[in-house]
């Protein structure tokens, strides 16, 4: 074949490619055109059927009703650490089965060093928050328990006091709510000891509770 035929055949291929890009990109308008009459058809309905419309009037002021404005109040992330904290304490957890405490309540983690419980006894340990839960049934009292214990742990206090009442007030005279809250505290890994009140700071009504140090605090002596 001469090149002047190989040109000829080139030039007709190249013809109708061009032609073929034509034809779609001339399709392509045709289709755009039919949908922007659609749209205009349906914004011309929804006008024909609705009626004038006039936009309303931008304004950021807002009617003083005289009222204080009330706070958000975070209640989902509320309630999922009230779930966390029931969660984590257990009623039936069995204190006697894995941590030793002696015959006066008292209670220390195998790293913590017995002078640390002897001054919780002896009041050298400042007491810097209460939490009272005379009157509270075992539930409300547990989610009590774990709620002040993260509190006072995101405060970096050290040491706290935890009444528990005497069961004077219990059928039978039992302490029940006593014997809960020795079990609840071993369970909480930011507790790592704690020792019967002083008769000053309630006695064998109260525990005083000694919290883990934040990062950056000195372990007790």
């Amino acid at each position: 074949m001469s090149t002047r035929a190989r040109s000829l055949q080139d030039l007709a291929a190249l013809k109708k490619t061009l032609l073929e890009r034509e034809r779609a990109a001339a399709e392509a308008r045709e289709r755009a055109a039919q949908e922007a009459a659609r749209l205009q058809r349906e914004r011309n309905l929804f006008a024909q059927s609705v009626g004038p419309v006039l936009p309303l009037r931008r304004s950021h002021e807002r009617a003083d009703t005289g009222l204080p404005r009330a706070l958000p109040e975070p209640r989902q992330r509320e309630l999922d650490e009230a779930a966390v904290l029931r969660e984590s304490i257990s009623d039936e957890f069995d204190v006697e089965s894995l941590l030793e405490t002696d015959d006066q309540l008292s209670f220390r983690r195998p790293d913590i060093p017995p002078e640390a419980v002897r001054k919780l006894r002896r009041g050298v340990w400042v007491i810097q928050a209460h939490l009272d839960l005379h009157g509270l049934r075992r539930d409300e009292a547990r989610e009590a328990l774990g709620g002040f214990l993260h509190d006072a742990v995101a405060q970096g206090l050290r040491c706290v006091r935890v009444v528990h009442g005497k069961g004077h007030g219990s059928p039978g005279r039992v302490p029940v709510l006593k014997t809960k809250v020795r079990g609840w505290l071993v369970q909480k890994s930011e507790v790592i000891a704690f020792a019967q009140a002083r008769a000053s700071d309630g006695g064998n009504g109260a525990l005083l509770v000694l919290l883990r140090p934040t990062l950056g605090r000195p372990q007790p002596r």
